[in-house]
């Protein structure tokens, strides 16, 4: 018995590993497209702002309006990374036994860890405070948002969803990357051809290469998800518009001097 029970129970391994791969991926496309829902709407309201209609019903729609859309959208984003992560969590720690396993006990029991750890939609959540700023700076660049310091506004001018943004093996910035891939695991970064080499070598032994990072890489855990592409179009329109900013700066600092 003990001979067939090996194989068996491995079999049920990998086939609930695999499972919870697919249905993660499938979970992480569907926050990718949350994300360019919320990019999309963000730009309809500047458009609004921008023509002096945010207070303006336009068919159906406002920029108040949006914006509850939005946090409607976060809040749903929230709920399938906690889904996600469930089901990552329940893949990786599932090991057979001699009985039935309860799935759904097993879900919900991390379900519900996950809410306990996690605090309810704030208004501080990346996406909003971009749609706000985005909003605020048709008017108002450079100043303030009511109720932040000058401070607060350069922290959100400068955020960025992602963990790193070099690649650790090469030095390379991730907007440059040919082929960037992040791990499911420690969610670092890499151009995806290094990553491979190293995760293959034995001096290595499959470590993060990110200093103090104490996880260890599976090749088929390190992958090219939904987000990431979008996340780095993010970074990548971020840094042209700092740099749209300091020639505006140059020219106003031109104009003082004369």
């Amino acid at each position: 018995m003990a001979s067939t029970s090996a194989p068996r129970n491995n079999a049920a391994y990998g086939r609930i590993t695999s499972a919870a791969s697919t249905l993660y991926s499938d979970n992480q496309t569907l926050i990718a497209e949350i994300r360019k829902a919320t990019i999309m709407m963000k730009e309809v309201a500047v458009d609004f702002e921008r023509d002096n209609k945010s207070e303006e019903i336009i068919g159906i729609m406002n920029v108040k309006e949006l914006e509850d859309g939005l946090l409607e959208l976060v809040k749903a984003s929230d709920e399938c990374t906690r889904l996600s992560n469930a089901i990552q969590s329940v893949g990786n720690e599932y090991q057979p036994g001699d009985g039935l396993t309860n799935f759904s006990k097993l879900f919900d029991d991390k379900i519900g860890r996950l809410k306990a750890d996690s605090s309810s939609v704030s208004q501080n959540h990346p996406w909003l405070r971009q749609f706000r700023e985005a909003i605020w700076n048709v008017h108002h660049a450079g100043q303030p948002m009511p109720g932040e310091e000058q401070e607060d506004i350069v922290m959100t001018s400068t955020e960025c969803n992602l963990l790193n943004t070099k690649c650790p093996l090469t030095g390379k910035p991730v907007t440059e990357l040919a082929e960037p891939v992040r791990s499911m695991d420690c969610k670092h970064i890499y151009e995806k051809k290094p990553i491979m080499q190293h995760i293959r070598s034995k001096v290595a032994q499959g470590r993060c290469p990110v200093a103090g990072c104490p996880k260890k890489l599976q090749a088929d855990r390190v992958v090219c998800d939904p987000l990431l592409l979008i996340e780095i179009d993010e970074l990548r329109s971020m840094g042209k518009q700092h740099a749209r900013d300091d020639v505006i700066e140059d020219f106003t600092q031109l104009d003082e001097e004369d």
